[in-house]
């Protein structure tokens, strides 16, 4: 089968960060599915993996990919949820190999069906967007869905980029919180208004003075997505006491000493959790990738997608690489199709 690999880390700068192969095709047992992937998107996460992480032990390549949308082949002889020629998407485990290849095992347990009003790379770029922002939203912060009551603040910074794009609207259309996003460009700051922030504010400023400015002496939420240990001292002081903070970028070291004064707790999310330690709850993904599907196709949600990078191959996937390391990328950025194989 075809797909995009690597033999070790290496700056997306150099021809061999992301090389085309040619695979072995897998085949499907216990609770996997094969699937046909018609379109991926690309996330950071790719961009960290990639630069850090060599192919596992008895591997020549290693495969990345963490947001797929495709069509069901095969099987494994436990699945009970879905059958070959059912349209899924999904973002598949961090401890196996990625959906940058024409054929992809996933678990059937954190696979939902896809948006029929999406086209495959629409719905490439939500997947593993959606999950984090539920979680976060719901599992970590534990604000309750459809209670018209809760009247909190919820600040969430960095929120132009893909997991700030779903929880902007994820907290808009099922919640009454009021949704500050943080956005530095004139292009970012147009964009998470459009998804319905209710304010925007310089997260290149003091956060306070700019909370401040809009009329917020406090917020009760933060979801802090990038650069949070620059932000750091900014959100302990805008945070209200018994407030809560949920990070989702990496973090060497915090010191959770500022956070006692006020009883402010600190959650942190990774999508990537239930799959990786294949927890009791895991299937709670199957479950959230239909419900946001549903809310899809019914015109609650819309699809993140900025940008289409052509078809899926190393060029293309390179040049994906060095958008997301730029720092500067609004929303996702997708792949769909493959191109022909040349003899």
């Amino acid at each position: 089968m075809q797909a995009i690999a690597y033999t070790h880390p290496l700056p997306i700068t150099d021809p061999l960060a992301l090389q085309d192969v040619h695979l072995p095709d897998p085949s499907a047992d216990g609770h996997d599915l094969l699937v046909e992937v018609a379109a991926v998107a690309v996330n950071p996460v790719d961009a960290k993996v990639r630069s850090k992480v060599a192919p596992d032990a008895g591997e020549s390549y290693k495969v990345l990919g963490w947001d797929a949308c495709g069509i069901v082949r095969a099987v494994g002889e436990q699945v009970s949820l879905f059958r070959p020629g059912d349209r899924v998407w999904y973002a598949g485990a961090i401890n196996r190999a990625g959906c940058n290849s024409r054929l992809h095992l996933v678990d059937e347990r954190i696979v939902g069906r896809a948006p029929q009003s999406l086209d495959d790379a629409q719905a490439a770029a939500m997947p593993l967007t959606s999950i984090t922002a539920w979680e976060l939203l719901f599992d970590r912060l534990g604000v309750r869905r459809d209670d018209h009551d809760d009247r909190r603040a919820l600040l969430i910074i960095g929120a132009a980029g893909g997991v700030g794009s779903m929880l902007i609207q994820l907290a808009r259309r099922l919640t009454a919180l009021t949704v500050i996003a943080t956005a530095s460009r004139e292009e970012s700051r147009q964009w998470v208004s459009e998804l319905g922030a209710h304010h925007v504010i310089d997260h290149n400023q003091p956060l306070t003075e700019e909370l401040q400015r809009i009329g917020m002496a406090q917020v009760e939420l933060v979801a802090s997505l990038t650069h949070s240990k620059s932000h750091y001292a900014q959100i302990v002081q805008a945070l209200a006491p018994q407030g809560r903070l949920a990070l989702i970028d990496d973090v060497d070291v915090l010191d959770i000493r500022a956070l006692k004064s006020k009883s402010i707790s600190l959650h942190w999310e990774f999508m990537f959790t239930r799959p990786l330690y294949a927890t009791e709850d895991m299937i709670a993904q199957h479950h959230l990738l239909n419900e946001v599907s549903a809310l899809v196709d019914s015109g609650f949600l819309r699809s993140t997608l900025t940008r289409r990078m052509g078809t899926i191959n190393a060029n293309n996937l390179r040049h994906a690489h060095e958008l997301i390391e730029s720092g500067r990328s609004i929303g996702k950025m997708a792949l769909q199709g493959w191109d022909a194989i040349t003899r």
